[in-house]
């Protein structure tokens, strides 16, 4: 890098192509989303049969191509003004070592030397000379720095001293402007897409690869943007955001997806951008490793015949071998594609029965998993309900949670008189593995609680519509426990609460609950054994749990069996969940021997 290149360099010029692939990314984005939720919503609500289907197969695929081209073209805009505010402050600080150079009476020639004039005491009757002094090295190395110091201080022309000085401070410049380029160039070159037509899982994962790349060289310019509050409330982090500039928004997106895909209280619209981008990488670099794990053995097991002409099942050494070497992962990574194709499906369901777009608002793969996924956008929802999952839930059997919120979002909105509805399911903690095992510890409620209320509060904080939202939440299982924890350990942001199947609340009341009295409610269905379990085992003696009449929850009349039924399609069970999630309390069926404030007809106090 010389200095009439740095002199000439204009950030403006690569900040403009900036905006122009950071506005390719948009309409890309905005392509992808009227696939998704217009145009195969539309196909997949009025047609079916073979033609439909194939249709369907080709805008999923088109789909995929515009949503790598957003993501692409936003890590080409972010590197592109990477680089330009990289080269900016190197340009800025060469043109300040020029001015006071100029200003000093010095003259900065065309390779950055610097000449300076006579000056200083007379010896032996002259002027000191002037003359001309290039950079050093003695920024970096200490005993040129040393000679030159001394060289400064024994010098007679004290313009010496201050030319050495600019000096120095041009090639600091000019060594920075080359450090700069030298490190971007090869990250520019690598945001070059295949000459295929299919996105591929390699590709995915190359956009992983892309952005490691570019936000290790764009640090600088990541450090220099308006940092996101640390440990900030979802009313902090939604001010943070507001206040970012468009290219600021992208970059963040772009450079730090998994990070904003977690932030409560920014628009939903924007973690669902971020955390697809995250789910995609996941899935292609999760499919690769796996590919790349030999299969399990496919004589898994043998038997031992011992005496008396007893034959004991156990698995091969060849299969232990395999399993001791690759077992672990292996479960993990299928478990972990399991459930994230679940998640496309939601995604791929949009427009069936009228169903609407879904949101992608939590995703990790890590150990269990975490997933929250949204029917409808709760941002302008006016009424909002919020599962949580009970034991044993995990990213790998997330389809039947998110089933159950898809079964719910049609009946409310059938129920809701024209108001819009979103239903959400809500894994965003560690749920415990077994029943007997680690359901009894009221630990994994209370580490999950402190994530709870702050995502309830960030959906007040990102909500645009006219009215604050109606807002329900709903525990199955262990899944009530965690939002009894939640209750008792901050403040439950809801207006109604209901509990299916409940073993215990951590609460002795609904009074403790945070919400109006007669807003919580709870169903037991027949045959259900955890309620009773929860009061005789894993409470103890004394324990109250929703299901008792001291408790104070209103008893809706439930007509499922077992323990997983709360969400079958046209049960009352499902029916009168809807009816509390648009706030038609008074249109809820009770259980005749429960109910605690009259007889049906009289429940005023629920509406």
């Amino acid at each position: 890098m010389d200095l009439a290149t740095l002199k000439a360099f204009q950030p403006s010029e690569y900040e403009e192509a900036a905006d122009g692939y950071r506005a390719v990314s948009g309409m890309a984005g905005s392509a992808k989303d009227t696939i998704d939720n217009k145009v195969s919503a539309g196909i997949r609500n009025k047609l079916e049969g073979a033609a439909a289907n194939a249709a369907l197969a080709e805008l999923a695929e088109l789909s995929k191509n515009f949503h790598y081209t957003q993501t692409e073209c936003g890590l080409v805009s972010t590197a592109l003004n990477g680089f330009a505010s990289d080269m900016a402050a190197a340009k800025r600080k060469l043109e300040a070592a020029v001015e006071d150079a100029e200003a000093a009476g010095c003259t900065v020639g065309a390779d950055g030397s610097v000449s300076f004039p006579a000056g200083g005491k007379e010896v032996d009757g002259k002027v000191p000379e002037g003359g001309t002094v290039s950079a050093s090295t003695s920024s970096t190395d200490a005993t040129a720095n040393a000679i030159e110091q001394q060289a400064i201080h024994q010098h007679p022309n004290p313009n010496f001293g201050k030319a050495i000085g600019f000096a120095n401070r041009i090639g600091d410049a000019l060594k920075e402007a080359a450090e700069a380029d030298a490190k971007w160039a090869p990250k520019l070159r690598a945001l070059k897409a295949d000459d295929d037509l299919k996105v591929s899982d390699r590709d995915w994962a190359d956009v992983k690869s892309d952005q490691d790349g570019v936000s290790d060289a764009g640090k600088k310019y990541l450090d220099s943007l308006p940092q996101p509050p640390k440990d900030g409330s979802p009313k902090d982090n939604a001010a943070w955001w507001k206040d970012l500039s468009e290219e600021q928004r992208a970059a963040w997106v772009s450079l730090r997806p998994d990070s904003v895909g977690k932030l409560d209280g920014i628009p939903s619209a924007v973690r669902d951008e971020a955390n697809r981008i995250v789910l995609d990488e996941t899935r292609a670099r999760y499919q690769l490793e796996l590919n790349s794990i030999p299969k399990p053995p496919a004589n898994e097991w043998t038997y031992i015949h011992g005496g008396g002409g007893w034959a004991s099942k156990v698995h091969t050494d060849e299969w232990m071998e395999w399993h001791k070497k690759y077992g672990e992962r292996y479960e993990h990574l299928t478990n972990s594609l399991h459930g994230i194709n679940k998640i496309q499906e939601r995604f791929d369901r949009t427009g069936e029965r009228g169903l609407p777009e879904a949101y992608l608002l939590g995703f990790s793969a890590d150990e269990d998993g975490r997933a929250i996924v949204a029917n409808g956008n709760p941002d302008t929802a006016d009424h909002q309900a919020v599962y949580v999952p009970g034991t044993t839930s995990d990213l790998n059997s997330i389809e039947g949670n998110i089933n159950r919120m898809v079964n719910l979002w049609e009946v409310a909105h059938a129920k809701s008189g024209g108001q819009s509805v979103s239903t959400i399911t809500w894994l965003g903690y560690d749920a415990p593995d077994e029943v007997v095992k680690d359901a009894r510890h009221d630990s994994y409620a209370y580490n999950g609680a402190p994530a709870f209320n702050k995502f309830l509060d960030g959906l007040e904080a990102s909500h645009t519509g006219d009215a604050p939202p109606h807002r329900t939440v709903i525990g199955h299982s262990y899944g009530s426990t965690l939002i009894g924890a939640a209750a008792q350990k901050g403040t439950l942001n809801a207006d109604d609460v209901v509990f299916a199947g409940s073993p215990g609340v951590l609460v002795s009341g609904a009074d403790e609950l945070d919400v109006h009295k007669g807003h919580v409610w709870n169903e037991e269905g027949g045959s259900d054994p955890v309620p009773e379990l929860g009061r005789s085992f894993l409470g103890g003696d004394g324990t109250i749990i929703p299901s008792d009449p001291g408790f104070g929850a209103n008893q809706m009349e439930t007509n499922t069996h077992g323990h997983g039924g709360y969400w079958n399609p046209d049960s009352d069970s499902l029916l009168n969940q809807g009816l509390v999630v648009v706030g038609k309390g008074d249109d809820v069926q009770l259980k005749p021997s429960y109910g605690p404030f009259g007889p049906p007809g009289s429940w005023d106090h629920v509406k």
